[in-house]
């Protein structure tokens, strides 16, 4: 009799010696995973999880021993190792060590619970291809989590790790990575053989700087720094080619990287800086990029080179300290948020601002001839706009190594950028944009350190012995000069300087 009652009882298959803590699993789900191979028992409030999950491969089911007809879609013994376990949003603070019975899982998610730890056990789980432990209480990893070669996301947001193992690099088939949300205060430099990264999420710590090393990250498309306390960004994370996406948001950046083989970037998001100088050189070689995000910046100028961006459709440069745009931005073709609010513009009414970008933009493309027929006219010094701070930026100079004096329709350099220079090593040089007739003689005093001179778009009508003595200068440029006997005097140039790595646009 005892028999048969619990042949009559529904849950008799889920019943051992003694109950299971928490709430009973369901016996449909138990029966289906072993045909799917999937369990998904997510928000039903488990303290623990029951241990006949763990052995749901290795014990006979119940109704095994039961004198009943199966038919074709009941047949236990047909079972399939189970690869998915999704225990999500339950209230599991600690995961057993039994986990290492379902040696098949390819995907274990227990995102959303209360746990402090992580058994080693998991590092055994040699098949495992994601795992998301987020939203928990994790203040370590376990070495033993470094053993998972087959593991490609690894999702550890919004934990309490405080730092990570040096061994991470060794997780080498790793395509996701979210640290986000964490208290990091560095990164190991085993990050650096991660070489299958694609997405690498670092927001929201206590990072103060990156790794050069994170540049050997050859496959990273997205990588998020949002919310650290970066000072600086490494100079080699330019060379990474494959990214498209860099959040650089909320940080301590004084200025922008050059981006020389970021070919395919498309969004850079680095508003919330203190970022004071938009150069060329941060420019120039985006030509995919589509986003450009530098709201709640220090910046004071927007380079005419920004027009090279063809593809930008979302520039946003509110909250600056801009006085004057380049009008020929009204020219980028597919440019459909343009965001300029919060800015001392002087040559553009408030009441422009609010009227949308496509209006902005026509006004733009309209003040184009203006500024054509009266190139001499220099918009006035206003009230927000202290002369010294038009003239001279010395931080430009002491911490970027960058002597600017462009866009003035200046026909000399003051003498006073020059003496502003004194003993710092300037190394880059731009007094594009003007109405020189000469090459300031003055730019010899540089000659021990400059390598990177912009002359470009002025009247200089000849190549004068100045740049001959500037034995360090590696790139010169002096497009759209009016310069009579151009040629001969570039041909001269490379003679008398003899260095052939010298490049001349």
């Amino acid at each position: 009799p005892a028999r048969l009652r619990r042949a009559g009882d529904p849950r008799a298959g889920f019943r051992g010696p003694a109950a299971e803590p928490g709430p009973a699993v369901p016996q449909g789900l138990i029966r289906a995973a072993r045909k799917s191979g999937q369990l998904n028992l997510s928000g039903r409030s488990l303290s623990e999880v029951p241990q006949h999950v763990w052995r749901i491969n290795l014990d006979t089911p119940e109704e095994a021993h039961q004198n009943l007809s199966f038919g074709a879609a009941d047949r236990w013994w047909e079972q399939t190792d189970l690869t998915k376990l999704i225990l999500a949003s339950n209230k599991l603070q600690c995961l057993s060590e039994d986990v290492k019975l379902l040696p098949a899982l390819t995907v274990l998610d227990v995102h959303d619970n209360q746990l402090t730890s992580l058994p080693s056990a998991l590092g055994e789980l040699e098949n495992l291809q994601k795992l998301d432990v987020s939203h928990n209480k994790l203040k370590s990893v376990p070495e033993e989590l470094m053993q998972l070669s087959h593991l490609k996301s690894l999702l550890l947001h919004h934990n309490e790790l405080s730092c990570l193992p040096d061994g991470f690099g060794q997780l080498v088939s790793l395509e996701e990575l979210d640290l986000s949300n964490n208290h990091l205060t560095d990164i190991p430099t085993s990050f650096a053989l991660l070489i299958n990264l694609v997405r690498l999420n670092l927001a929201c710590n206590q990072l103060k700087d990156l790794p050069a090393d994170i540049s050997a990250m050859k496959s990273l498309r997205q990588l998020d720094c949002t919310k650290n306390y970066l000072e600086t960004v490494p100079s080699k994370l330019a060379t990474m080619a494959s990214l498209e996406q860099l959040y650089l948001r909320k940080n301590k950046l004084r200025s922008l990287p050059e981006f020389p083989s970021c070919k395919l970037l498309k969004e850079l998001h680095a508003g919330e800086n203190q970022i004071e100088i938009l150069n060329a050189e941060n420019l120039k070689h985006l030509n995919s990029l589509s986003v450009l995000e530098l709201r709640d910046n220090k910046i004071k100028s927007v380079p005419d080179e920004i027009t090279l961006l063809q593809k930008l459709e979302r520039l946003d440069l509110a909250n600056n300290d801009i006085s004057r745009l380049p009008y020929t931005l009204g020219n980028l073709p597919q440019l459909k948020f343009l965001a300029l609010e919060g800015n001392p513009l002087r040559t553009i009414r408030r009441d422009l601002l609010q009227k949308g970008t496509q209006e902005l933009l026509k006004y733009l493309r309209s003040k184009i001839q203006d500024d054509v027929t009266r190139p001499n006219e220099e918009p006035p010094v206003t009230a927000m706009t202290l002369p010294s701070e038009s003239r001279i930026n010395m931080h430009a100079i002491t911490s970027l190594k960058l002597l600017e004096y462009s866009e003035k329709q200046a026909a000399v350099i003051p003498d006073e950028m020059f003496n502003a220079v004194r003993s710092n090593p300037v190394t880059t040089v731009n007094f594009s944009k003007n109405q020189l007739n000469e090459i300031p003689p003055r730019i010899v005093e540089l000659k021990d350190s400059v390598c990177d001179v912009n002359l470009g778009f002025n009247k200089i009508s000849s190549i004068s012995l100045e740049l001959c003595m500037l034995h360090k200068l590696t790139h010169l440029d002096i497009r759209f000069v009016t310069c009579v006997g151009l040629p001969f005097a570039l041909t001269y140039f490379h003679a008398f300087l003899n260095q052939p790595s010298v490049t001349v646009q």
